[in-house]
């Protein structure tokens, strides 16, 4: 959901809570599905950016339904609306507390 469907391999390995060196070879077998691209930042070439391109999109938004009902089965449904708001309200707690820069946190993209 950032801007050009880009984002830095570092800030995407701080997203998903691992190192470049374990996020490298999951974007290669993404770029072979031509679902992401990689590219020198052009504000800074020590870094790459990871693309996420119209087929790798693609991929996303028909998997997103399923991925919802999934979630909403397992979790949201065994909950009542009051523990479901408790719920978001513990975890953006635990979250702040761990890390308040967060964007999930701040509501900030980085």
């Amino acid at each position: 959901m950032s801007p050009e469907r880009t984002l830095r391999m570092s800030v995407l390995a701080a997203f998903v809570e691992g190192s470049l060196s374990r996020l490298s070879p999951v974007v290669a077998r993404l770029e072979k599905r031509d679902w992401v691209r990689r590219t020198p930042d052009p504000a800074d070439g020590r870094y790459t950016l990871a693309i996420l391109t119209d087929t790798g999109w693609d991929k996303v938004v028909a998997a997103a339904p399923g991925h919802v009902n999934e979630v909403r089965r397992l979790i949201f449904d065994a909950l009542t609306k009051a523990q479901q708001r408790q719920l978001g309200e513990i975890g953006r707690r635990i979250l702040a507390r761990i890390d308040p820069d967060d964007p999930c946190v701040t509501g900030r993209l980085p």
